[in-house]
């Protein structure tokens, strides 16, 4: 299930009519640098753990 065009729309439409049009700038920019922590938090996460899946396999060989 996807968002369409008409939901998106009415999404838009009443953020415009909640913060109104000096606002919306500023929320727009929040939003996006909320959805840029986000991914950066997740690709830190991947990174974390393919680091410890690594030293995991080193320490198995080591005891073999």
């Amino acid at each position: 299930m996807s968002i369409g065009i008409w939901e998106l729309l009415l999404i838009l439409a009443i953020v415009f009519v909640l913060f109104g049009a000096g606002k919306l700038p500023q929320v727009m920019a929040d939003l996006g640098k909320g959805v840029r922590g986000l991914k950066q938090g997740l690709k830190d996460e991947q990174k974390e753990a393919q680091n410890s899946e690594k030293s995991a396999e080193k320490s198995d060989n080591k005891n073999s």
